[in-house]
């Protein structure tokens, strides 16, 4: 395949960006990015990097394009289903940019494949709603020393970061385990299909930013858009410095140490968490927290602890001195996901005491105040 032409007039009107120009062009077409998923967010990505001109693509997706798909997966059309994602998606990316490489592979991306298809890449996305392929990720990407760029959606909101270990931030600094619930899904609490566009669509712009050289990435931020707002929020973390053990990531990154890539360290948690039980006792015997509720104010409509302060989790940013870093406080969300990173987030600003409680209202709900309706 011959490779793809920068001066080409179809890259015209990036060309002449301020800070792109012919040189970002040209490394577009010398890069290969690995995008994990090709599912909802993926139909932003994929269509968007080889439009712009990116010159190797490897989608990586072991599932198969459902009915339920197509109204968010744009990638994919009703004659596709039953279709492996990978393929379908080739063929998208293919019509739109036929000089582009792009290599389909119908895998999971997990530790045993992870080093090999990260090989030669310049930077790795993942769109997909898996945690285990995350982490996989995350740890790969550090050792291949490349950034990483991961999104999320699901029902009116999504989130999207990036990732650089050998910048000086890995996502195991924003989430040093995996959270306790796999936290929203689009089978179970439902997706708008206009939520995995723009999630997905500012994903690729912080790919297109790092490979080009141009703008500020999202390094060590998240951003946060709520679709029913219409506001895009920010959160910031950082690397723990005072961290006691730095630890290799799970999966092969010792037997790959020799490859130069740097390996994740994997800091301690800045947080505590709390359970229900716990936190009921807490209450009872006067020593109260802060009860802080990040969730959104529809939210608090349908069950919330009495008591409580709330600061939606994309307005925390801009509200942290409503809260006193010296109290003690517990955050809560829904289920305990959105709470984590608050928790972090004023643990970051100096908040000395800070705890998450684990499994969020609807284990309160479940276990202590049996009245309340969940949702």
């Amino acid at each position: 395949m011959p490779p793809l032409d920068p001066t080409s007039p179809r890259y015209a009107r990036q060309r002449v960006l301020p800070g792109f120009g012919a040189a970002g062009q040209q490394r577009l077409a010398e890069s290969h990015v690995v995008v994990l998923g090709a599912g909802g967010l993926g139909s932003a990505v994929v269509p968007i990097l080889v439009a712009a001109g990116v010159g190797r693509l490897t989608i990586v997706d072991d599932d198969r394009v459902d009915e339920t798909n197509l109204h968010r997966q744009l990638l994919h059309e009703p004659a596709d289903v039953g279709r492996p994602k990978v393929d379908s998606a080739a063929d998208a990316a293919a019509a739109l940019s036929p000089d582009t490489e792009v290599v389909a592979v119908p895998h999971r991306f997990d530790d045993e494949r992870a080093d090999e298809l990260l090989a030669g890449a310049d930077l790795v996305i993942d769109g997909t709603d898996d945690l285990g392929t995350r982490y996989a990720a995350d740890a790969a990407a550090a050792r291949a020393g490349i950034p990483f760029v991961w999104g999320s959606a699901a029902r009116f909101g999504g989130q999207v970061g990036v990732c650089w270990d050998a910048r000086g931030v890995s996502y195991r600094d924003l989430f040093p385990e995996p959270p306790a619930d796999a936290g929203l899904s689009c089978e179970v609490d439902g997706i708008l299909p206009s939520v995995c566009t723009v999630t997905g669509g500012l994903m690729a712009t912080e790919a297109l930013k790092v490979l080009t050289g141009i703008g500020e990435p999202l390094l060590g931020r998240v951003a946060v858009y709520d679709a029913l707002s219409g506001r895009t929020r920010e959160i910031a973390y950082r690397r723990d410095a005072a961290a006691a053990a730095h630890d290799s990531p799970p999966g092969p990154a010792r037997a790959a140490a020799g490859r130069g890539g740097p390996e994740v360290p994997r800091p301690r948690p800045v947080t505590a968490d709390v359970d229900a039980r716990s936190l009921a006792a807490e209450l009872a015997d006067g020593s109260a927290p802060v009860l802080l509720d990040v969730r959104e104010p529809w939210e608090v409509e349908i069950a919330a602890i009495h008591g409580s302060v709330l600061i939606p989790l994309g307005e925390l940013g801009d509200r942290l001195g409503e809260l006193d870093p010296a109290a003690s406080v517990v955050v809560y969300c829904h289920l305990g996901v959105r709470s984590e990173y608050a928790a972090r987030m004023l643990a970051g600003a100096g908040f000395a005491d800070v705890r998450n409680l684990t499994g969020g209202i609807d284990a309160w709900s479940r276990t202590v105040d049996e009245g309340v309706v969940r949702y």
